[in-house]
């Protein structure tokens, strides 16, 4: 498993250990693989992620927005991802029905030293795209922490800060 990918979950491990809302609303999240700036993830959808017409609520990929973007970041060696500044989505198809898998490729468009974009595509079961979306992270004060890395280009190993194996 390459580094950017531990190192990516280990921060989704900290989201969830937080008890807040990833842990209430995604804590089956899957995270597939994970390249600088790319993460790919995957979620099997419950009957607690659908809105009252039995498909995935619009809610649940607004938040995954939010998570998914911030794992981008994660992907770039931050352990601490910012704060969200903008956050949007665009809904194309129904994203599934319980059973169904939902999957997302998030990738960093922009990272400045202030600020982040990245962008969201959503895919129900049939892979067409379901949804769309784009966040912009204030990071300004995340990057440094004891905890951040430096991945080699291709994120197979980190080249700064510690390795924690899973």
């Amino acid at each position: 498993m390459s580094a950017c990918l531990r190192f990516t979950r280990r921060v989704w491990k900290s989201f969830v250990d937080n008890k807040g809302h990833d842990q209430n609303c995604i804590p089956n999240l899957s995270i597939l693989t994970a390249k600088p700036g790319l993460v790919e993830a995957s979620l099997k959808i419950e009957p607690s992620h659908l809105n009252r017409v039995g498909t995935v609520h619009g809610g649940l990929i607004m938040s995954l927005t939010d998570t998914l973007g911030s794992l981008a970041v994660a992907t770039k060696g931050q352990y601490m991802t910012g704060v969200s500044v903008d956050i949007g989505t665009s809904f194309v198809k129904p994203g599934g029905r319980v059973g169904d898998i939902l999957t997302a490729k998030a990738e960093i468009t922009g990272l400045g030293k202030s600020l982040a974009y990245t962008k969201v595509d959503f895919y129900n079961s049939k892979g067409q795209l379901a949804a769309y979306g784009h966040h912009t992270k204030y990071v300004g004060k995340s990057a440094g922490h004891a905890k951040d890395v430096k991945f080699s280009e291709d994120g197979e190993s980190v080249i700064e800060g510690e390795d924690i194996a899973e």
